[in-house]
């Protein structure tokens, strides 16, 4: 994510160790059980920006905090450090507090919140989609969500989610041939093999900015917007709803800014029709991949924002905290991401069996 300064070098060791998945115990007779992990957890996140403002002059400090959300769980509590803020739903499905921020005072401000959380794994247990709609279904039978989540989406100078793109129209439908079927789930699914073998995850360290899906596309590398973005328009270029989800990875004492997916399949499947899709996994092993990444959201993703599919959607999920200074004003801003009280409540076993179900156990 672009929105908080991180230490790329430490971050990248420890999203590799959460993201590449856990080692299978044991295969047998068709059964696949990996190693027992946290599935229901509690925690306290405080996340925000610390700024000082010193020296003389005024200064405008715009910030925009998105607040927590889990799939399967419950927010607990949630305490804002700055009072003076105003709350707005933003892109649809967000809540913000929103802090604006004009003086000429010289001021240490901490802005953001202090929120308690419940979370417990989601998980889509049939990996043959047998309850998904075909493409043709959800064009038939939900064209709106066609219409607001398969188009192209923007900021003012670069389009990052890009379902026209012709490269990638052509790899999506010629995967959608290999799958030899227009079932929806079974369709992203290809896709998501094919970005599994093709991509690899890599934080950019000497650019701190979003990569467009055609340059993720073109040198095969890219962090956790840009594989997401990439799978996205592969998935839009075919007719599958797809929308950005902005997040937080979250373990003991420490939770890094992340962002995966959610696709479309219809409404038998899911939250709502809606299953995740975690696009930065880095497991070599390709069933590991789907078993683990595909249509199960791990007790660790904690949701800030979801995309409505609208470009002014797109450039808030890329944007942060912005200020202006006059005179001799200077300003010094460090984001903070702190988890503390976590508990793990509950652990187990994933189990896939003979017949492509998936269970905790």
């Amino acid at each position: 994510m672009k929105k908080y300064t991180i230490v790329i070098g430490f971050f990248l060791v420890f999203l590799t160790l959460l993201l590449c998945g856990c080692q299978d115990l044991f295969v047998n007779d068709g059964k696949t059980i990996y190693q027992s992990h946290p599935t229901k957890i509690r925690y306290t996140l405080s996340y925000g920006y610390n700024i000082s403002c010193f020296d003389k002059g005024k200064y405008i400090i715009n910030y925009t905090c998105d607040l927590p959300e889990v799939l399967n769980g419950q927010i607990l509590s949630t305490i804002e450090h700055d009072k003076n803020y105003e709350e707005e739903n933003i892109a649809t499905h967000n809540n913000m507090y929103i802090w604006n921020i004009t003086s000429y005072i010289t001021k240490n401000y901490n802005l953001g919140i202090t929120t308690s959380v419940e979370s417990e794994s989601y998980i889509a247990t049939d990996l043959n989609g047998e309850d998904a709609l075909s493409i043709q279904e959800i064009k038939n039978q939900y064209q709106s969500y066609v219409n607001q989540y398969c188009q192209a989406q923007s900021n003012e100078t670069t389009v990052y989610i890009d379902p026209n793109n012709p490269i990638i129209s052509e790899i999506a439908s010629n995967l959608l041939k290999s799958a030899g079927t227009n079932n929806s789930f079974l369709a992203a699914l290809e896709i998501f093999k094919w970005l599994k073998q093709n991509t690899r995850y890599q934080i950019h360290i000497e650019n701190n900015s979003a990569q467009p899906a055609g340059i993720t596309l073109k040198y095969k590398t890219g962090d956790c917007d840009d594989l997401s973005f990439l799978y996205m328009s592969l998935c839009r270029s075919i007719g599958i709803p797809s929308r950005f989800i902005r997040g937080f990875l979250i373990e003991e004492n420490i939770a890094v800014p992340h962002a995966w997916v959610e696709i479309f399949v219809g409404p038998n499947i899911g939250m709502n029709g809606w299953i995740p899709v975690e696009c930065a996994g880095v497991s070599s092993d390709i069933e590991t991949e789907i078993y683990q990444n595909f249509g199960l959201e791990s007790v660790n993703h904690l949701r800030l924002f979801k995309d409505d599919g609208s470009n002014k959607s797109l450039d808030i999920s890329l944007s942060g905290i912005s200020y202006m200074t006059y005179g001799d004003r200077k300003i010094e801003v460090s984001s903070f991401a702190v988890v503390t009280n976590y508990i793990v409540v509950d652990s187990n076993e994933l189990l896939i069996d003979e017949n492509g179900n998936r269970r905790y156990m």
